[in-house]
């Protein structure tokens, strides 16, 4: 009996230190360490749903291939973690042009490419998760003018920038392109890109767009065969498109956009893990008032959470959203109510375990930077009430991930528990009585 008694005493003890280190274990666990993946409509980081705030920057790579800059570089994704970001898009591409990353096809700028190296260690630095973009539809940076440019110097015959899909030897020059940025060896950390879990995801192209063919179909081969070159290089890392949310020509919600691309059909492809969607009701609705333009943003947010959910079935991101200080009549309020609503949509999307995970405002800059401003730019240690907002979403989102977590530890727990007790019964059923 005493043996009995005695065992049964250091297996409650045993159970109870084991629950306590289950509930410990995200406070203890680096809290963005690992690859994330994805599980239905949910992100997954360490066995637990990832739901995280964000924001864009895409001069990081400029700015840190010179030395002398690199402190704006620490500084922004100092801010941003303090604000509780951890999730960062910026550009892996720059062709051609006064600052290039690739001066010709195949060609590197090694001091640009040292420059991305920095982005990446210091983002595993503050534990800030990157999404890294290949190319731009637009112009600036080169983008897919540049591509088209390139393959006419190789004397192919081409009419038009949208050909850039469909070419084979300027889709040679960009598939090259991708190999070269996966297969990169970071200078500083040591660590190949296609390896490292500082790295969220891989993104196509900013905001791909083929006017030409607003069918879709052009954009639709495009991306199915882009996914598949990704994933026969990367198994480690999630692929979205870039895309912007529109639909379809024959589509809905559509604020007098046809460009080729189909929210529904460019994200059921094979190899693209999660959707996205880009926000700026003062560009696509210049003639409405701002009250017209939050209630499209509304609706234009929950139409795609709900097709993200349900539809789709995987996760999304909103990879652009924004306010200018540009725009007429603009106040600072203006742009803290856009921001309330597009993070209370996550927000309540988030808290019931559904598809939206997180929102990444355009743009963060650092002090200093004021001639990288386009209206839409947040300096976070300004202390505004924008700012503010942003913040509070880190935090909220943050402890929306903390419960999953616990629940997953207590899930856990109760499993080793039963596992323990059954251990125990059987042991106890195994014992015979003295004497008998």
């Amino acid at each position: 009996m005493k043996t009995h008694l005695a065992l049964s005493i250091f297996l409650i003890a045993l159970l109870i230190q084991n629950h306590n280190t289950f509930l410990e274990t995200e406070a203890v666990r680096t809290t963005n360490g690992g690859f994330i993946t994805t599980s239905g409509v949910h992100f997954m980081l360490n066995g637990s749903p990832y739901y995280a705030n964000g924001f864009n920057a895409y001069w990081l790579m400029v700015l840190a291939s010179d030395p002398s800059q690199r402190s704006k570089v620490t500084a922004a994704f100092q801010d941003a973690s303090s604000h509780g970001l951890s999730i960062a898009r910026t550009w892996a591409f720059s062709d051609g042009g006064v600052t290039p990353l690739q001066y010709s096809p195949g060609s590197y700028n090694e001091q640009m490419f040292k420059g991305l190296d920095f982005v990446v260690a210091e983002a595993r630095r503050f534990g800030i998760k990157l999404i890294l973009s290949m190319v731009n539809n637009y112009e600036n940076m080169g983008g897919k003018k540049q591509y088209v440019n390139w393959a006419r110097s190789q004397g192919q015959y081409l009419t038009s920038d949208d050909d850039f899909f469909t070419n084979p030897v300027a889709k040679g020059f960009y598939k090259n392109h991708v190999k070269t940025v996966l297969n990169r060896y970071n200078t500083i950390t040591g660590v190949v890109y296609k390896n490292d879990p500082t790295i969220m995801a891989w993104e196509l192209m900013n905001e791909p767009r083929c006017t030409s063919d607003t069918s879709g179909g052009t954009i639709q081969a495009w991306i199915t065969e882009m996914a598949a070159h990704v994933k026969s290089i990367d198994g480690n890392h999630l692929l979205e498109a870039g895309l912007e949310g529109f639909y379809s020509e024959n589509g809905r919600q559509n604020p007098g956009f046809n460009v080729g691309t189909d929210f529904i059909s460019n994200n059921q492809i094979p190899g693209i893990d999660f959707a996205t969607l880009h926000s700026y009701p003062d560009q696509w609705l210049t003639s409405y008032d701002d009250q017209t333009q939050l209630n499209f943003l509304s609706n234009w947010l929950r139409t795609h959470i709900y097709d993200a959910q349900y539809v789709l079935k995987k996760p999304l991101l909103l990879t652009e959203f924004g306010k200018s200080a540009k725009d007429p009549n603009f106040s600072p309020y203006q742009r803290d109510q856009l921001y309330n609503l597009v993070y209370n949509n996550i927000y309540l999307s988030a808290k019931h375990g559904g598809a939206a995970a997180g929102g990444l405002f355009w743009q963060l800059l650092a002090e200093g930077m004021d001639s990288f401003g386009d209206g839409y730019d947040v300096v976070l240690s300004r202390a505004t009430s924008t700012a503010n907002i942003i913040g509070q979403q880190g935090r909220r989102l943050y402890q929306i991930r903390k419960i999953f977590a616990r629940m997953r530890n207590v899930q856990r727990w109760k499993r080793a528990k039963a596992a323990r007790r059954a251990q125990w019964l059987a042991w106890k059923r195994g014992v015979k009585p003295i004497g008998n």
